[in-house]
């Protein structure tokens, strides 16, 4: 049945969507409510009270119905048992699977009344035929969704009030027994549960407040609360509350953590947040300990969507080993800056801007007070790049990149820093190439380039970082660089490529050397000033393919083998520029009366180093092998047989020096890799064979190796690696899953990325992967009895032989794994570990477990041994609103100062 409903009914409509949809979240009550006494709103008739009246009723009288005045789309309605109007009570009814259409918005219940002479209206549920409370209200428009179980709403005061309301805002889902609409913003309600676990009905933990104030959007302001766990009542509570409900940023204090550690009690990580614009935040965080050490911490986040986004750490320490007066008494300063700026691609393609900055001294990650991550206390390096790239199109493409390098050891602390770099490169031209179809023979090849590199480089320590002793030993220079090469084929078979490179290097000063007597050392004078030298070289290569292939029949197991060999000869030829040395005269420490000439050149330490002095001509040989086999698939529908690679790239190199004396012939170097499992296994080996003998003093002669009693070759190095991945997947039916490494917070700071020495550990000694079920299926009762454990194993070898003075050892040899089981649905554990089979020894170990209690994380990790040794407890709400909520417990590493 259809029908146009009268003003009243399009007011309900049209009044309910705006002020109590709009401004309400999802409600749920669960009993038709009772009347206060203190309410001025009428109270609501019952089901039950509802088809009493319905049933007394014979007749409807139409001709009182009014008709509309000012409706701007048609209203349907319908319902499946009772659509009528009472004019004694001037009340319409709709009942059983209720439903009120007007333009996109609809209403359904159970039970819809409307009393014209109140100006209320009241939506219910009814009971179904075995007596559960069903078809609650639904109110829907477009995406948005209302479903509570009663209301009542008064079009004159506009107040609305809820019994037994359910309520979702921002992570927070709410419960209260009492919900009384005051105006279009503000709500206030009784005994009230706010949570952020899924089910409000049975949560993890809860707060309970007897009165809260709700601003829906903005804000939670509650009396007296109390925090539950499991239903048990807990001493944590506040005699009011203060809960934001936004989802942009708000500028806001950070709660510090209390611990104690070899320093003290301690206040860690407190401070406060400025949500400065849409654009840029800025976090400030402090720790004190009551020894007097500190640390403080600023980081920012900034992005401007599809331009740039990037952040910025800069962390400093300072920390006390002991007490004042005392004899072990020190102290020290730490420092760390971070920088991470990327460019979106389209922003501007014909220029970018990126920097990846990690600097900072060089026992940070060694001895810092909040950093527990074992695989940035085993990388020993720092590197930082900022760059900027230009292009400029056109014929030649010409490409500018101007770029600040940094690099830094932080075992030895040097630090080497390229302030700036710039690079320019015209693209290759082509002089006497046609101007259309492919480019044939020696002279249509004939190609030219040309590039610069100039740079300011420094290097110093970590106690001279940025100090002026730093600058006073800066070098500058610039490399010119002119390669002209040509291409082309002879006997249709025989591929050559031939070509010369000219070389211009500039430098800002050089060093002059001379003997002084009295000393009895060498003096260098540095002179400053412009000057340069010229070099030139050519080089010319020969190759092929050679394929050869053995077919064993199509009836066996192995069809055939084919054998791709890739042999190819090069020369080069390096002149001697000696007129870029002089000498300068010394006594001779062999006698008393003779004088030594010393041959040097002024260009040695400058930027690029002196041109080479000797005239040097060689040849180079290198051989590339790789053997595949057709195989029979196993799967008898196969149309094909299958290809796989027996041995892959297995290459010998070696080079002859025309020009040399003796020692002509260098070591054969040896490579390859062996498939074992098809994109999973691969054995990587190397070897280096030299066919000269050594003498007593272990120094290669001019002697072949088997003239002097031996092999033919002598093996002076060795290596064998391989790495391999698995996990439960891999034994599963169906096609393997990919999936990309997450990048790690070890990884961003240069270390491993395999977790192979452990995973990061947070400040709060959180493990980076807070929540490895995140994005899992819900597991149903039935599934925990038949449930499959899900695990991966990662496995790294490595070998290395050393022989080249007789040593005849094994220089290292180890094997290194982690691994992750999950024993049960939201139950994970880890260890990283493996063995030093050289050193006897267990390698950096850590074990991790890590429970998902839903509404809460709890992770624990533990260094069982070494000077490592720490463990870290955590247990906190998964919800960021509420991230300040935890316990944590930690024993941090031994800090040798």
């Amino acid at each position: 049945m259809q029908t146009n409903i009268p003003n009243t009914l399009f007011c309900f409509v049209f009044t309910l969507f705006f002020s109590v949809v709009l401004h309400s979240q999802e409600v749920e009550t669960n009993s038709i409510p009772v009347r206060s006494e203190k309410d001025s709103i009428a109270p609501a008739i019952d089901s039950e009270e509802i088809l009493t009246q319905l049933q007394e009723q014979d007749s409807t009288k139409t001709d009182t119905v009014k008709k509309p005045q000012f409706l701007t789309d048609i209203v349907d309605y319908t319902a499946k048992d009772y659509m009528r109007l009472s004019p004694r009570d001037n009340k319409m009814y709709l009942y059983n699977e209720a439903q009120i259409v007007y333009g996109d918005m609809t209403i359904e219940a159970g039970l819809i009344v409307i009393d014209n002479e109140k100006n209320e209206v009241y939506a219910y549920g009814i009971e179904d035929s075995i007596g559960n409370y069903s078809q609650t209200p639904i109110f829907t428009q477009a995406q948005r969704k209302v479903e509570p179980d009663s209301i009542r709403f008064n079009f004159d005061s506009q107040r609305a009030l809820v019994y037994n309301s359910r309520t979702q805002e921002a992570e927070f889902n709410v419960k209260g027994m009492v919900t009384k609409r005051e105006n279009d913003s503000v709500y206030f309600m009784k005994n009230v549960r706010f949570t952020t676990s899924e089910d409000v009905d049975d949560p993890e933990y809860f707060f309970y407040a007897r009165r809260i104030k709700f601003v829906p959007g903005k804000k939670i302001v509650s009396g007296l609360v109390n925090m539950y766990i499991a239903d048990v009542p807990t001493p944590l509570g506040l005699p009011f509350g203060y809960f934001p409900l936004t989802d942009e940023e708000t500028s806001g204090f950070i709660i510090p953590s209390f611990g104690d550690s070899q320093y003290g009690y301690n206040l860690q990580n407190g401070g406060y947040y400025f949500a400065i614009s849409d654009y840029v935040d800025l976090l400030t965080l402090g720790s004190y300990y009551t020894n007097g050490s500190y640390t403080f911490e600023f980081s920012s986040n900034y992005a401007n969507r599809y331009k740039y986004r990037g952040n910025a750490r800069v962390r400093y320490e300072k920390l006390f080993n002991s007490e004042r007066g005392f004899p072990d008494f020190s102290e020290r300063s730490s420092y760390n800056i971070q920088w991470s700026h990327s460019q979106d691609a389209k922003a501007n393609p014909s220029s970018r801007f990126s920097a990846s900055v990690n600097l900072g001294s060089s026992e940070y990650y060694a001895e810092s007070i909040n950093q527990a991550n074992q695989g940035n206390y085993l990388n020993n390096t720092l590197s930082s790049s900022v760059s900027y790239s230009k292009t400029f199109p056109g014929e030649p493409q010409v490409n500018l990149s101007l770029a600040a390098r940094h690099s830094q050891n932080t075992r030895t602390q040097q630090i080497n820093l390229s302030l700036p770099t710039l690079q320019l490169s015209m693209s290759r031209i082509y002089p006497f190439a046609p101007k259309g179809g492919a480019k044939k023979g020696m002279i249509q090849n004939v190609n030219l380039q040309y590039s610069l590199r100039a740079e300011n480089q420094m290097n110093t320590v970590d106690s001279l970082f940025f100090k002026p002793e730093m600058f006073r030993d800066a070098r500058l220079g610039a490399q010119h660089s002119i390669p002209l090469s040509t291409n082309f084929k002879i006997f249709k078979f025989l591929s050559v490529s031939t070509g010369t490179s000219y070389e211009e290097t500039w430098v800002s000063k050089t060093f002059e050397r001379s003997y002084d007597p009295v000393i009895d050392d060498v003096v260098i004078d540095t002179i400053s000033g412009f000057d340069s030298y010229r070099t030139y070289n050519f080089n010319a290569s020969i190759g092929t393919t050679v394929y050869g292939l053995k077919n064993f029949g199509k009836d066996k197991k192995i069809q055939a083998i084919r054998h791709v060999m890739r042999p190819s000869v090069s020369y080069n030829i390096n002149p001697g520029f000696d007129r870029y040395y002089d000498a300068y005269e010394r006594d001779d420490p062999t006698t008393t009366d003779q004088i030594e000439l010393v041959d040097y050149s002024r260009f040695d330490g400058t930027l690029y180093g002196a041109p080479g002095r000797n005239f040097s001509s060689s040849i180079g040989l290198s051989l590339s092998n790789t053997f595949e086999a057709k195989v029979r698939d196993r799967d008898s529908t196969a149309l094909e047989p299958k290809k796989i690679t027996l041995l892959n790239n297995f290459s010998l190199s070696t080079s002859y020096n025309l020009a040399g004396d003796s020692l002509r012939l260098s070591p054969i170097a040896l490579r390859g890799s062996i498939p074992i499992v098809k994109n999973k296994l691969d054995i990587n080996f190397g070897a280096n064979l030299d066919v000269y003998a050594l003498d007593n003093n272990n120094r290669r002669i001019d002697k072949l190796n088997i003239e002097n009693g031996g092999s033919l070759f002598r093996l002076t190095n060795g290596s064998v690696n391989f790495g391999y991945a698995f996990s439960s997947k891999d034994f599963e039916g169906g096609d393997e899953e990919e999936t990309d490494e997450l990048e790690n917070e070890t990884f961003r700071n240069g270390g491993r990325p395999d977790d192979l020495f452990g995973k990061g550990v947070g400040p709060d000694g959180e493990l980076f992967d807070e929540d490895p079920f995140e994005g899992r299926e819900e597991e149903n009762e039935s599934s925990w009895y038949n449930y499959k454990i899900p695990w991966d194993v990662r496995l790294a070898y490595s070998m290395n032989y050393t022989n080249r003075t007789r040593q005849n050892e094994i220089s290292a040899h180890s094997i290194m794994f982690n691994g992750n089981v999950e024993l049960a649905p939201k139950w994970q554990l880890g260890v990283s570990s493996g063995y030093d089979i050289v050193n006897n020894g267990v390698t950096p170990t850590q074990l991790r477990f890590q429970r998902d209690l839903n509404s809460w994380m709890m992770s624990f990790s533990w260094v069982p041994f070494g000077n490592r040794k720490s463990w870290n407890f955590l247990i906190r709400i998964k919800a960021n609103v509420l991230s300040d909520i935890k316990y944590d417990k930690r024993r941090a590493p031994d800090r040798r100062l």
